[in-house]
């Protein structure tokens, strides 16, 4: 069978593999993992499809290939023994030389139990990786159905994901503030008759682990595993991933310096970001300091110890403080980009006469909030009336599939929602076409609750077809939204502020003060056109300006 080079998301064209877990000839189980990749979004484990023997390597660690090469092959038998013996041994008592491995609060299920996975939701149609951020439950912990067992945070929502069934948490596979794609299998759940889990609480077991043979990425340089033992035999723990030490090899950082950087992953651990920092930061010190200085190779040819290398402390100007982004904020950060560089945008804007829905509200907002449970704001009559003309242009309600337009006939409405400190999310009303106003009126009142209290589920933030942003309750007048992909086009809804306008009453033009709203739509170029989007805008001005109380 051929192993492939997987596509880790839709603009994702290559991927560099950074570590072989197995070698030419070992057996190989089905999901078992064989090797580990990088690209630009994602540093994932890649599992095997079958079990069987790896019978080719046909790439190095740290070659870069294509999505859909063939980067290995394995060899399906029935008769391989694969899946009846283990990779490693698991040994109580035996004292042995290689690394051990700690492994505490592990469940072992009996035949009469069922194991369930519980997977990285997908929170999003962009959405291709998540971090844990919190488990609620350690392993052995009894579990109900609907029961929040992790949180997650990914560049659209931070949300709590409930456990689908009833049972007792078996095992946990990712860690907390580790970041894993999307279908990533996070932990397995013992589900049955209860007392069909075996529990081995504070056991330790140590599992013997196969000592690797080293793989030169150059003739010139050590392997990254000899780096490993280096740094654990000073710092304990010590764990370098094999992408950190990749991009240590190719910056020429040396042991001690990477030593000396403080890490922010799980128990100190150096993380991508921190070794990219602390090159960024050696870059503009190289301008600054007047004494010579030796670098020193992380990977050196075959000497046999590290020296020390010259300490260089930077500079650190008064009033400014560096802090780091947080993984929603590089998210967002990172599509917002994607999605300027992915659609030709466009924004038209058209001021819209508020006054009957203002005289609306003032004389109605107590009687309905009294009726319906919720409060009456402008949002749900621009959303009705955003429908209205999605109707009539059904166009502004689709996405791009290459060369192919795929047109909607339903409305799934986004509605942004702000949340503090600086994340956004946008979840949807589904099918809002077959609401009212008033419907509309409490599915944004109940959007906007749970974005603001993390029980948003993965339905809610996926399949939307139109968003509509309103920058206007932060008291802004006008605005140019970043079309949210693969959507082609959204609303932003300004503040609705007074102004004095001209009216042309019984053909006298006279000055009125009036309860004005700008509203803008950012449309993408390469199907929405400047007709389409003015004809759009104009729909929703006449509706609104057009509201009659007695049809609500």
């Amino acid at each position: 069978m051929d192993i492939i080079m997987p596509k880790m998301g839709e603009s994702i064209n290559e991927g560099t593999i950074i570590k072989w877990h197995k070698k030419v000839g070992d057996a190989v189980k089905q999901d078992e993992i064989i090797f580990e990749i990088s690209t630009d979004k994602v540093d994932t484990e890649i599992p095997s499809p079958a079990g069987g023997i790896l019978k080719e390597i046909k790439f190095k660690e740290g070659d870069t290939v294509e999505v859909g090469t063939v980067v290995a092959i394995v060899e399906s038998n029935v008769n391989a023994k694969v899946a009846s013996e283990p990779e490693t041994k698991i040994e109580s008592k035996k004292t042995v030389e290689q690394p051990v491995e700690t492994q505490k609060n592990t469940v072992t299920d009996s035949s009469s139990s069922n194991i369930v996975s519980i997977e990285m939701p997908k929170m999003g149609e962009s959405v291709m990786e998540g971090t844990i951020i919190k488990w609620y439950k350690k392993v052995g912990d009894k579990i109900n159905k609907d029961e929040t067992i992790f949180e997650i945070s990914t560049d659209k929502v931070d949300t709590e994901i409930p456990s689908p069934v009833e049972g007792t948490l078996a095992e946990i596979l990712t860690r907390e503030q580790e970041t894993v794609s999307v279908g990533t299998v996070v932990a397995k759940i013992a589900t049955g008759s209860g007392s069909a889990v075996n529990l081995k609480k504070e056991q330790t077991v140590q599992k013997e682990i196969k000592k690797p043979e080293p793989v030169a990425m150059h003739d010139n340089f050590t392997s990254s595993v000899t780096m490993q033992k280096e740094v654990k035999k000073v710092d304990g723990d010590g764990f370098l991933s094999p992408l950190v030490l990749n991009i240590a090899q190719k910056e020429n950082v040396s042991i001690d310096e990477l030593k000396k950087i403080n890490g922010t992953g799980l128990s100190g651990r150096v993380t991508k970001n921190d070794i990219l920092s602390f090159i960024e930061k050696r870059k503009s010190q190289k301008g600054t300091t007047s004494q010579p200085v030796i670098e020193k190779k992380l990977f050196a040819a075959p000497a046999p110890s590290f020296g020390p290398s010259e300490i260089r402390t930077s500079v650190i100007t008064a009033g400014v403080e560096k802090i780091p982004m947080d993984n929603i904020r590089q998210k967002i950060m990172d599509h917002m980009v994607a999605s300027r560089d992915t659609s030709v945008h466009v924004t038209s804007m058209i001021e819209i006469d508020m006054t009957r829905i203002h005289n609306f509200i003032r004389d109605r907002k107590e009687e309905f909030q009294q009726r319906e449970g919720v409060k009456l704001t402008y949002m749900a009559f621009i959303a009705q009336a955003c429908v209205k003309a999605i109707k009539n242009f059904p166009l502004i309600n689709s996405t791009l599939d290459g060369n192919t337009i795929l047109q909607k006939s339903f409305v799934n409405l986004g509605i942004a929602v702000a949340i503090e400190p600086t994340g956004l999310i946008v979840p949807n009303i589904k099918g809002s076409e077959q609401l009212n106003l008033i419907g509309l009126a409490k599915a944004i009142n109940d959007l906007a609750f749970r974005s603001r209290n993390k029980k948003l589920t993965p339905d809610d933030i996926s399949g939307g077809t139109f968003t509509i942003t309103n920058y206007g309750v932060f008291g802004t007048v006008f605005g140019t939204p970043i079309i949210n992909q693969p959507e082609v086009a959204i609303l932003g809804v300004g503040a609705v502020i007074k102004k004095a306008v001209v009216l042309d009453i019984d053909g006298t033009d006279s000055i009125s003060i009036r309860p004005i709203m700008a509203l803008t739509l950012s449309h993408d170029h390469r199907l929405i056109d400047g007709m389409l989007g003015g004809l759009f805008l104009k729909h929703i001005k006449e509706t609104l300006e057009n509201f009659d109380p007695d049809n609500l």
